[in-house]
């Protein structure tokens, strides 16, 4: 019988051995299974659920509960977001203490919870007061994982794991549509409407999920029960000899506020911001578009899932690349440009058609963008206590985002919303010039490193640009 691991090593003497390439391989595939699937389960619900009130408004619910007037719409969007972003930080901080699965799967449930409430509620002040509870909720989600999955690989293997995991909501999330088109169905059913089955049902298949994620759901690489004893001294030997940050490092007061003056943190910060603001835009505004353009409410909930398979099937080829090259500030360029020629299309071509595929083009370089971001964030923070306070305040950008594109994307700008496809380019053109600085920036940092004139860049070195 296999013997599990808890306490982990960490002394150089037992680190230093050169690691057995099929248990490497053989490792980290176990790693791949454990913890990448799950979470992306997990959070593709999460962001479904987040997201869902286009479909939601589409299919019943703006009529029943009056939200086409004035700007009752965009307030129940930006209600979720102030609270996701408050609670980010306190979040990412108790997840070292509450453990993984408990933490994770307790967030999910309640979340869950409250989306079945939902389905019985009649005013539109209680759908965006419901929506302010998940925020709360799911504060705790986002950055957790993002965090746990920085804590198991190696810079040049980040991204793509980061993608999968993020990009299975993407997926999940463009063929919700198709879900929320067979809930819609049941229009009428036991005297419901149909926006109510869909919050109904995809409330219960959250809290399901949950249930199963207590069960599945991997902790840190210093506290995993999944792996033998050999598997985790392999995980922690990489870890330590690519970054040196295996271990835990306690948090303290005097290291939280070095980590809220590094300027580094809140420049990714504005990275994902950017990167956010088209992402929710479409998933909220997108069925709204499509109907603007003369279409039915069905054919408005199919035709948002295509869009989305295209832009995770390009988001992985290029988290892929980034991978493999180490660089991912010319990839970040390159997909906000493209972002950006979408948008112009979705908001200025005449044709119906040419229209729809700028929502391919515009998602594809928005979604692309978000797993590059905390990739290139991840990468160039090092220890663990810093990242943790790192990917919640870069994450927390992103509730900024949803806020930004509630407020832009405005009711009486609909079908088109002009402006608010204006303020998404103006994120997109922050996008480019950011990351052109901090590129510059990381490369002049990484010159000094080698010349001697300074020490070296967040105990590890050099900068990953």
């Amino acid at each position: 019988m296999v013997e599990r691991h808890q306490a982990q090593p960490s002394s150089v003497e037992e680190l230093s051995y050169i690691p057995d390439p099929v248990l490497e391989k053989r490792t980290l595939r176990k790693v791949d299974i454990n913890l990448i699937p799950i979470l992306g389960a997990l959070y593709s619900f999460a962001l479904i659920d987040r997201t869902n009130l286009g479909f939601l408004y589409i299919s019943g619910m703006a009529k029943e509960l009056n939200m086409d007037i004035g700007e009752r719409y965009s307030i129940s969007v930006m209600a979720f977001f102030v609270p996701y972003i408050i609670l980010e930080i306190p979040s990412n901080i108790a997840i070292r203490f509450v453990g993984t699965s408990r933490w994770l799967s307790s967030i999910a449930l309640l979340w869950g919870l409250t989306m079945v409430s939902m389905s019985y509620i009649d005013t539109w002040q209680g759908i965006a007061g419901t929506r302010a509870l998940m925020g709360a909720l799911e504060a705790g989600f986002f950055p957790a994982c993002a965090y746990l999955v920085s804590c198991w690989y190696t810079r040049r293997e980040m991204q793509l794991r980061l993608a999968c995991f993020y990009l299975m909501s993407v997926l999940a999330g463009g063929f919700a549509s198709i879900l929320a088109y067979g809930l819609y169905t049941l229009d009428g059913k036991a005297g419901r409407s149909g926006w109510r089955w869909i919050l109904f049902v995809e409330g219960l298949i959250t809290v399901g999920l949950a249930v199963v994620a207590y069960l599945l759901i991997a902790d840190f690489p210093d506290k995993n029960r999944f792996l033998t004893y050999e598997e985790t001294k392999l995980i922690i030997h990489r870890i330590n000899a690519d970054r040196g940050d295996a271990e835990y490092d306690q948090m303290s007061w005097a290291k939280f506020r070095s980590y809220l003056l590094d300027v580094k943190i809140w420049c990714f910060g504005l990275l994902f911001f950017g990167s956010t603001v088209p992402s929710y835009a479409i998933a909220s505004f997108a069925p709204i578009i499509l109907m603007g353009g003369g279409r039915s409410v069905v054919q408005s909930q199919l035709l948002t899932a295509p869009p989305f398979v295209a832009s995770v099937v390009f988001a992985l080829i290029t988290a892929y690349l980034c991978d493999k090259t180490g660089k991912r500030s010319l990839y970040l360029i390159g997909q906000a440009a493209l972002c950006i020629a979408g948008l112009m299309l979705t908001g200025y071509a005449q044709n119906n058609n040419v229209r729809y595929a700028g929502l391919f083009l515009a998602l594809m370089g928005c979604q692309a963008n978000i797993p590059c971001v905390l990739a290139y964030q991840s990468t160039n923070i090092v220890g663990q206590s810093k990242r943790a306070i790192s990917n919640a305040i870069v994450i927390g950008f992103g509730g900024f985002g949803g806020i930004y594109s509630a407020l832009t994307f405005r009711s009486q700008d609909a079908p088109r919303y002009i402006p608010g496809l204006w303020a998404s380019v103006a994120c997109e053109v922050l996008i480019i010039i950011s990351t052109t600085f901090m590129g510059l920036y990381f490369v002049r940092e990484n010159k000094r490193v080698r010349l001697g004139l300074r020490g070296p860049i967040e105990v590890s070195d050099p900068f990953c640009i």
